[in-house]
């Protein structure tokens, strides 16, 4: 399993500001952080469950060579 943090998700959603990606990994349909690091400050994501939600929510975003987990 790769994790993936709040700056990688906005990257992975086409290079949005940090407040931006917070927004949409607070919406309902985003996948829940795998866990909470560095004293309750920094969440991370499953990376192959962000790309699933980027193919579902986002069809027209541009896709990176490295979006799918390996």
């Amino acid at each position: 399993m790769r994790l993936v943090a709040l700056s990688d998700i906005a990257d992975m959603l086409g290079g949005v500001s940090r407040t931006r990606a917070t927004e949409i990994t607070n919406r309902p349909t985003f996948p829940a952080p795998i866990d909470t690091v560095a004293s309750g400050k920094v969440r991370v994501w499953d990376r192959a469950a962000v790309n699933a939600w980027i193919r579902r929510y986002r069809p027209n975003q541009p896709r990176g060579a490295d979006d799918d987990e390996r």
